[in-house]
Parts: structure tokens; C-alpha cells; sequence
């Protein structure tokens, strides 16, 4: 479709049902179940259901390995904050691309990365959990996704 508009939405806000649709397709894919009808009656949902949402939802992270992506982070203008950013980007293995930090303004800076993730890099959902539950992060935004 000409006019798809996509969103990227935190798990919690999302229905009960895209979640369960999602877990199905899971499912599916590791081979757990060779139906729909058994990966739907094991995620309690109904077949239709599935159907319904199956080519609209999936998780973030499976699309984006291998691909670049571009996140902003506002944060303290705090000695060694930088450092564990990105530290943690390390530790999820994936690959820092570019890395530009505006001059902090009443103690708070912007931080922008760009990072590949790799194949063997953790979900970007839990990178990103980790480094907003970081002391001294205001928050961490996706700005692009190639």
C-alpha cells in the first residue's frame, strides 16, 4: 500500500491479542507446532484472529539485524555516563557506527549514535531497556531505522 504508516510501539501499550499473534508466529517459525491451528489454540487466540494481524505485526528486533540504526539519547552531563552507554552498546554486540554528543546545556546533553546490529547483538529492545534504565538518562528515542 502507497499510504503504510509505521509505528513503533513499547510492548506494554500494545493488546493482549497482537502479543499473542506474535508468540504464534514464533511458534510456527521454531517449528514448536506445524499448524496455525495448534500454534492458535496454544496461544489462545482464534485462527481468525491470527489471520487478521499476522502481516502486521512483528518484533522490532527481527527486522533490524544487520541494519543501521539511529537513536537520540538526552542525558546528564555526568563524568563516566558516555563511558557506560557506550559500554552497554558493547555488551550487546553491536557495532558502533557514529557517535556525535552535542555541548551539554544546563548540565544535559544529547547524545546520537548510530549502530549496526549484528547478527549476534542482543534485541534492540533490550538494548535500548538497558540503557534508558541507565542513572542519568532522560530517555532514548529511534530516530531512523535503514
Amino acid at each position: 500500500m502507497k499510504n503504510e504508516q509505521y509505528y513503533i510501539v513499547k510492548k506494554k501499550a500494545l493488546p493482549e491479542v497482537l502479543l499473542k499473534v506474535v508468540e504464534a508466529k514464533r511458534l510456527l517459525d521454531s517449528e514448536r507446532v506445524m499448524t496455525v491451528q495448534e500454534a492458535t489454540d496454544m496461544v489462545e487466540i482464534s485462527r481468525s484472529s491470527f489471520y487478521k494481524y499476522r502481516d502486521d505485526i512483528f518484533p522490532f528486533y527481527e527486522h533490524s539485524r544487520g541494519k543501521t540504526i539511529t537513536f537520540m539519547i538526552q542525558m546528564d552531563d555526568t563524568p563516566g555516563l558516555l563511558s557506560k552507554v557506550l559500554s552497554n552498546v558493547a555488551k550487546s554486540r553491536a557495532n558502533i557506527l557514529t557517535i556525535h554528543q552535542t555541548i551539554p546545556v544546563n548540565n544535559i546533553a544529547m547524545l546520537t549514535l548510530s549502530i549496526e546490529m549484528l547478527p549476534q547483538a542482543e534485541s534492540v529492545s533490550t538494548m535500548l531497556d538497558t540503557l534508558e534504565a541507565l542513572e542519568g538518562i532522560h530517555y532514548v528515542k529511534i530516530l531512523a531505522r535503514e
